[in-house]
């Protein structure tokens, strides 16, 4: 497997797909790469010779935020939405959507798996 910036790509993928297993490159961003590289996106990532390898490392480090720098980025950013006690940061905190979404349906990504509470018991219950 070769291995870009940190992260093993798959071999028998095609190069346009297995350049988006690192955080930060997706499917445009890997063909930008590939046409800038003059690489084949459509070869598969074991026929990467080394020097290719280490061109692709350095142009992507050099033009890209990618992986653990963006990670910290991304970290930060919530940090500080926290911070400042913004509604945004609120709802970070308390693990809710933060971006809208409904929460008394779904929501079951961001809220984690159901909680079941002892309800009340119904009026035809009583009788």
């Amino acid at each position: 497997m070769p291995r870009v910036v940190g992260v093993d790509i798959p071999n028998n993928k095609r190069l346009d797909i297995a350049l988006t297993y690192v955080y930060g490159v997706g499917r445009t961003t890997s063909k930008q790469v590939c046409a800038e590289l003059d690489l084949d996106p459509g070869m598969a990532a074991r026929d990467l010779t080394e020097e290719q390898i280490t061109n692709l490392a350095t142009h992507l480090e050099k033009k890209y935020v990618i992986e653990g720098q963006l990670r910290r980025q991304t970290a930060a950013a919530i940090a500080r939405l926290r911070d400042i006690g913004s509604y945004r940061g609120l709802r970070h905190r308390r693990g809710l959507p933060v971006r809208g979404q409904r929460t008394r349906t779904n929501a079951r990504g961001r809220k984690g798996p159901k909680k079941t509470v002892a309800g009340k018991k119904s009026v035809k219950g009583m009788k």
